[in-house]
Parts: structure tokens; C-alpha cells; sequence
């Protein structure tokens, strides 16, 4: 492989130390080249922070980082203040590998990507160096405005700079944004389009092309540019040029190519027929991280020889070892993709809504099956719903689908309209709950219960198991009327979770999956009532026999189910995968003391306190106690803890 690394071994990992950084930055040479070969070790580190961690987003880092390398070296004035943010919020493990680089970040925060009291899947201001928290998209040329006000009230001289993606103009607020920049001459915030063609499934243009953006941003009164956005020598140009408009907010349309920087990641949207992008996120197998390497070095190797620079060091550690997960775990989509695919051979009314999460949601078979019926809405999940509030007032039965971080709170007054007009609407979440825990807080669904629980006539529901999957969705498309929420865990689960012969599932009514004695726990979807069936067997072996049930109904509760079970059960403990604020439990809990059963049992509540952190798995549900030993930890202080044996 040349001087700078050798031989590249199968289970190695390889980064370059900061100290290698700050020589490169005081190579004698352009400044566009010493750019380009600082972007390819910064994409080095990203390859390697992403592949130790075992998720993150290459695509979506590598397109930007030629750009964010440039500003940290030459644009921002950290005298000034000058700040850099990214709304696309993707783009993290790029921007964490540049301000290591620079010194903002620990360096040793580079080995510790997606874990806890790490650097987090996607941005968040606890983080040194890191200006705003990404969430939805379509927030940070918003915020990137407020700053600018902030700045001019308190009389600093700064300015302002916003990456966006290009699938995330598709959100509504971007062009809210946009007037009041212009109305108000905000010169000192400057936006940078990462237009690499492509977004999480397919490209832009496939999915809801943008058409003319420049005439587009040209029209609501931004300076626009366009230029190359791996063209250091032009981007270093135009920097230049853009600190002499200051009359009027600034737009740089930077096309880029998605994965930039590793030929076979690379993707190139030509036309909307582009088959999906593989790399957008997710780690590289082994043989592809280290064909990247080989790539990435072999170009480093040759911008230093121009240069006339010594090799620089590369450290090289082992792969992390995975922790090992149970065999055949639980998997709901599967089974959703089949019972929706089943249930549309059924009805012909059945029409289904997806906002550029084919690939996430199990859909991509209904696609190819009825095509007709399918409505890619790309990322606008405001119009979406309401696309949706036509379609069933024209007659239809729409399924519309989302992360449920994303579904249950930007439209959420569409599905309050949509629920006002007595229409039946099927919301379909993912990514549930807690875990996923890499991505962070932005993905991680904790609050839909609380944000649609209480719209009128909407009824939430979450499967256990995959055999219950189809039993929630045909209940939501045939026995009820109106609108309904299924909340879905998308990580594979390990989970004894096993429902009785001929079970069917009855509004409000658990089912009790294991008895006990001196207590039991109320819990509902995949992980949390894998979790408490796990946590009673441990409690069996201390003496303690305590039963599990499985309520899918998040926000309805049967008093007469209820009340029986109270009668039976001397302690009750609810388990919430959702802030325990607003959850299910609360609703148990508000249900119960309506009862008449008398004397009411011990009661419990567990469920999230505070924001969730970023990590892996285990050590994220490990530290908030939501894990089998953390419950069996939690009921037995609640016990007192000299219980059992």
C-alpha cells in the first residue's frame, strides 16, 4: 500500500493521530491541495469511526467534506466568532473527524462514535464544538437566522454558516425560512447546499425533484452561486467572493457526489431511474472498508509525494468485538411488509404514503406489487398526512409511514384535522423507542404516546411479537373506524414473548404472558416486554414470582381487564419505552385508581425521566435501567429489597 500504512490487515482499523494534522496544515504549499489532502484523512477518520462503531452515515459525510475541511481551515474567524452548523445532521462522523482534527474534540473521542459518553449518531450541542442540535430536518437555516439576530442584538460581528442537505429542501419550513432572511438583509448568514442527488433511498430527483433551485432561491431574494463542491481551488474562490455581499442572506448550490472519495461508494444521479444508494448509512463489510482504505491512502499518498512531504502516521488498531446477540431474534417488519402486503390483496382502497423510508419501513414490496397505490412523498411529512386526509375523504384507506420521532410531532396538527373530519387513517411508525440507540435523540421515539395519545378517536397500538403485527394492523384497518398509530420497535430483539392459541386481540385488554404471585408487569411493544420476561426470570431466581403482561393498547385502557387483574395482583409495575411523563403507565395508573377494585395494589411506574443518551444498545438501556437487570434492581428496592431470597 505504499509508505503510509503497509499491508492492510483484515482486522485492523486504521486512523491518523491530530498530530498528523497539524503538520499537514503547515505544509508550504496551496492552499486548495493542502484542503483536499486534509478532507482525505478527515475521510480516513470517518471510514474508521464509522466501521468501529458499526453504523453511521459514509455517504452523507464524504460529499461534505471537502467543504467543511475548507471553512475550519481558511473561512471561520474563531477571533470573530464565526460558527459552523449542519442541519442535515447526517453528516456528524465527518464533522466530528474535522474538529478532532482541529483540535476542538478530544482526540480520544474519535474511538468512541455511537457510544455512551461518546460522540452521539447525529448532532447535539453537549458535544464540544457543535453549535445546534439537528432534529427533524428542515430547522437549521431557522435557527442559523436566530443566531444572526442574537449576534447583531448583543452587537458581535459574526458570521454564519449552515450546511443543509438537498432531499431536506423538500421540507416545508426551509421555504418558510427564506423570506424573512431576505426581508430582513441577514448578509451574515450564508447557506451551503450539499447537493450530492441524493437522499435516503433513491435520488432527489426520483423521489421529488427540487426543479430549478437556483431560480428558486433566486426568487425569494438570496445571492445565489453554484459551484463544484470538490473543487477546493473554486470553493476557495467563492468564499472569497461571498465575504463582499453583505446586503442579502448568501446560497452556495455546492454539487457534490455522494460517498466522495471511495470510487464504489460513489453515487451519480443522472436521471430519477438511479437504482438506491447503497452507502447511505450503515457500516461497510470488511472486505469493502478495506478496499476504501487502500483507495483513500493511495490518493493521500500521492497529494503528499506533490507536496513534497514526509508519509504521515497511521495508527492501526483491532476491530472492536461485537457483543454477542441471541440467535433467530424477533423481527417485526417482516411481518408487517407481509400482513400489509395481504391486507392490500384484500382491498383495493388500501393506499400507502411513505416520506423517503422505503428501504426502513418494509415497503419496498408493496411498491413493486401495486405501484398504483404507492405515493413516495419524500421528506415533507406535513404534506404527506394531509395528502393523505384527501384521500380518505375521496373514499380511500391510506397507510402512511414515517420514523415515529418524525411522524407522531411535525404533522401533528394535520392528524389532529385529519381525526376532526371521522376518517380512517392508519399511522405507521418505526424506529420506536429507545433503541435504536446510536442515532441519538433525534431518532429516538419517546414521546409519541404523550404528542397524538390524546387526539380524539385515535387509538395507539404496538405489537410484542411479530405474530401480533397482523393482528394490530387488520384491527386498525377493519374494526375500528377511525384514525389508529402503529408503533413499531425496528431493531431485531431477542424476545420470549409467545401469545396463546387463538388469541385476537380486544380494545384496551392485555394479555398475560407469564403469571405471578407478588406482583406483575404492565409493558407493551417488542423490547419492553422482552425485557420484563427476561427480568421476571430473574426475579424467580430470588424468590420472587412475578407475571408479565402485554398491553398493546397505548393510550386505551379496559377497566373491567383492569380491574381483574389488579384484584389478582398484590404489586403492579408499569414499563413505559417512552417518557414516563405522558406514557403508557400513566394511563394504567389514572385507569386503576377509577377502578373500584379496593384495596388498590402497590404501584410502580418506570419509564424515561430525562432525554435518552446515544450508544450502543445494551449500554444505553443498561444505564437508564430499562434492561432486565436494571428492572430487577428497580422492583426490588421498590420492595424493599431484603425480599425473596
Amino acid at each position: 500500500m505504499g509508505d503510509l500504512i503497509g499491508n492492510v490487515v483484515e482486522t485492523s482499523l486504521y486512523y491518523v493521530p491530530r498530530a498528523e494534522f497539524r503538520r499537514v496544515r503547515t505544509l508550504n504549499g496551496p492552499l486548495a491541495e493542502v484542503a483536499a489532502l486534509y478532507a482525505d484523512m478527515a475521510r480516513l477518520n470517518t471510514l474508521y469511526m464509522i466501521a468501529r462503531a458499526g453504523s453511521g452515515h459514509i455517504g452523507s459525510s464524504f460529499s461534505s467534506l471537502d467543504i467543511v475541511s475548507l471553512l475550519h481551515l481558511s473561512e471561520l474567524d474563531p477571533r470573530r466568532g464565526d460558527v459552523f452548523f449542519s442541519s442535515k445532521g447526517h453528516d456528524a462522523p465527518g464533522l466530528y473527524a474535522v474538529l478532532i482534527a482541529q483540535g476542538i474534540l478530544p482526540e480520544d473521542k474519535l474511538h468512541r462514535l455511537r457510544r455512551l459518553d461518546g460522540l452521539p449518531g447525529h448532532p447535539d450541542i453537549g458535544t464540544e464544538g457543535l453549535v445546534a442540535n439537528t432534529g427533524s430536518l428542515g430547522m437549521g437555516i431557522s435557527k442559523g437566522k436566530g443566531l444572526v439576530r442574537a449576534n447583531r442584538l448583543a452587537g458581535r460581528d459574526r458570521r454564519v454558516f449552515v450546511m443543509t442537505g438537498d432531499g431536506e429542501l423538500q421540507e416545508g419550513q426551509i421555504w418558510e425560512s427564506l423570506v424573512s432572511a431576505a426581508n430582513d438583509r441577514l448578509g451574515e448568514l450564508t447557506v451551503i447546499v450539499d447537493h450530492n442527488k441524493f437522499q435516503s433511498d433513491y435520488a432527489v430527483a426520483r423521489t421529488s425533484s427540487l426543479g430549478d433551485l437556483e431560480g428558486k432561491f433566486r426568487a425569494f431574494g438570496w445571492h445565489v452561486a453554484r459551484v463544484d463542491g470538490h473543487d477546493l481551488a473554486a470553493l476557495e474562490a467563492l468564499f472569497a467572493d461571498l465575504r463582499r455581499v453583505t446586503d442579502r442572506p448568501k446560497v452556495v448550490i455546492a454539487d457534490t457526489v455522494k460517498g466522495k472519495g471511495v470510487s464504489f461508494m460513489e453515487g451519480t444521479a443522472i436521471d430519477s431511474d438511479v437504482e438506491m444508494f447503497r452507502f447511505h448509512s450503515g457500516a461497510p463489510k470488511a472486505e469493502e472498508y478495506l478496499r476504501a482504505v487502500e483507495e483513500i491512502e493511495a490518493r493521500i499518498s500521492r497529494r503528499l509525494a506533490a507536496l513534497g512531504a514526509m508519509p504521515i502516521r497511521v495508527e492501526n488498531v483491532g476491530k472492536p468485538e461485537v457483543p454477542p446477540f441471541a440467535a433467530n431474534p424477533a423481527r417485526l417488519f417482516p411481518a408487517y411488509t407481509d400482513a400489509l402486503l395481504a391486507a392490500a390483496a384484500r382491498r383495493p382502497d388500501l393506499v400507502v404514503l411513505d416520506a423517503d423510508l422505503v428501504l426502513d419501513m418494509g415497503l419496498m414490496p408493496f411498491a413493486e406489487c401495486f405501484p398504483e397505490r404507492f405515493v413516495e412523498c419524500g421528506i415533507a411529512e406535513q404534506d404527506m398526512v394531509s395528502q393523505a386526509g384527501g384521500l380518505a375523504l375521496g373514499g380511500y384507506t391510506p397507510v402512511v409511514h414515517s420514523f415515529s420521532c418524525f411522524l407522531s410531532t411535525r404533522p401533528n396538527e394535520q392528524i389532529y384535522n385529519n381525526a376532526t373530519e371521522g376518517t380512517r387513517i392508519v399511522y405507521v411508525g418505526g424506529l420506536s423507542g429507545v433503541v435504536p440507540a446510536g442515532p441519538g435523540h433525534s431518532h429516538q421515539s419517546v414521546r409519541e404516546i404523550s404528542a397524538v395519545g390524546g387526539i380524539p378517536n385515535l387509538v395507539m397500538v404496538e405489537p410484542c411479537c411479530p405474530a401480533e403485527v397482523g393482528m394490530l394492523l387488520d384491527w386498525c384497518l377493519a374494526e375500528h373506524a377511525g384514525p389508529s398509530f402503529l408503533r413499531l420497535a425496528s431493531v431485531p430483539y431477542p424476545t420470549a414473548a409467545r401469545l396463546p392459541a387463538g388469541h385476537r386481540p380486544k380494545l384496551g385488554c392485555g394479555v398475560e404472558l407469564r403469571p405471578g404471585r407478588d406482583g406483575t408487569i404492565i409493558a407493551a411493544g417488542l423490547v419492553m416486554v422482552a425485557e420484563a420476561l427476561a427480568a421476571a426470570e430473574l426475579l424467580a431466581a430470588d424468590g420472587l414470582s412475578f407475571g408479565v403482561a402485554s398491553l398493546p393498547w397505548l393510550n386505551r385502557v379496559d377497566a373491567a381487564w383492569l380491574a381483574g387483574l389488579a384484584a389478582r395482583t398484590p404489586v403492579l409495575v408499569t414499563l413505559d419505552n417512552h417518557f414516563r411523563a405522558g406514557g403508557q403507565g400513566e394511563m394504567v395508573l389514572a385507569a386503576l385508581a377509577r377502578s373500584e377494585v379496593r384495596p388498590l395494589p402497590r404501584c410502580l411506574a418506570i419509564g424515561l425521566e430525562e432525554v435518552p443518551p446515544s450508544g450502543r444498545n445494551d449500554e444505553v438501556l443498561a444505564a437508564l435501567a430499562l434492561d432486565a437487570n436494571g428492572l430487577r434492581a428497580r422492583i426490588r428496592a421498590f420492595l424493599g429489597g431484603d425480599r425473596g431470597r
